[in-house]
């Protein structure tokens, strides 16, 4: 028997081309909860399918309670797995029916399956068939329900950036393991990424919005408080890497002094103990 497999997709002012992603892979699942994240929006136009729930409360949630909300709901129904989407992930043919074979037949310790991500970051791809990183982008995964449970959901108060990271290093602390399949991949369209090198120094580019660079920097310094006996140099490098990003944003980015602003608010509000939705 093929295994049951529910999904998510979380929606945010998606484009038409984030639309036809759901395609390549609606075939491959159960039941698709769709999360539209837009505020006050109109439904867009989706496939035309009886395996889809759209669910909007027209307000953001934030990604982190969008996911927990679709992952009750699979719960509820009968799921014990569940794929999460970002809107920008393009899945090949051969993949999905590969990661729902390798949960049919994973052990109690398998958190996460999840496929390898092609991106225009310059990560190198193991060698091996099969690893367990330190932790994956939440787009693309086969999250297992009942370990989920356990964990208690991803962290709400995040709202966005650094869930992926937190709730990987959460399962790995509990004893769980990741089980990414090398084997096969899955586009992630990661936005407007590019490099550069001034001063012999290498800097990504992500020309994220000023809004995420608030996240960023207010996130990775309460994971480093929240794991910092674990996995201590992670979690150092971690900060630090905002540190090098503010120097890329102020000598490459456009909207440097803003993008520099909301960085020093989310410093600010991480000292001030703020958490959730920045207002």
């Amino acid at each position: 028997m093929s295994l049951k497999l529910a999904a998510v997709v979380v929606l945010y002012h998606p484009t038409e081309r984030d639309l036809k992603n759901i395609n390549t892979y609606l075939s491959d699942v159960d039941k698709l909860y769709i999360v539209d994240n837009t505020e006050k929006c109109e439904k867009p136009n989706l496939p035309d399918s009886p395996k889809i729930e759209y669910i909007t409360k027209h307000e953001n949630l934030g990604v982190a309670t969008a996911l927990n909300l679709a992952a009750k709901k699979a719960i509820k129904d009968g799921y014990d797995w569940l794929l999460t989407n970002d809107q920008d992930t393009t899945f090949n043919k051969d993949v999905l029916p590969k990661l729902k074979a390798r949960a049919a037949k994973a052990d109690d310790k398998v958190a996460i399956i999840t496929p390898w991500h092609n991106t225009r970051l310059k990560d190198p791809k193991p060698n091996t068939g099969t690893d367990d990183p330190h932790d994956v982008m939440t787009s693309g995964n086969l999250v297992n329900l009942k370990i989920w449970k356990k964990l208690g959901g991803f962290k709400e108060w995040f709202f966005i950036d650094g869930i992926d990271i937190e709730y990987c290093m959460n399962l790995h602390k509990h004893g769980y393991k990741i089980l990414r399949d090398n084997t096969v991949e899955i586009d992630h369209n990661l936005g407007d990424l590019f490099y550069k090198t001034r001063n012999g120094a290498l800097y990504l580019l992500t020309n994220h919005p000023p809004i995420r660079r608030y996240y960023m920097m207010r996130n990775y310094h309460y994971i480093r408080d929240l794991y910092a006996n674990y996995d201590p140099a992670y979690c150092s490098s971690l900060v630090a890497a905002q540190k090098h990003n503010m120097k890329g944003v102020w000598y490459f980015e456009h909207q440097k002094f803003r993008k520099l602003y909301m960085y020093l608010r989310g410093y600010l509000d991480y000292r001030r103990n703020i958490k959730g939705k920045f207002h």
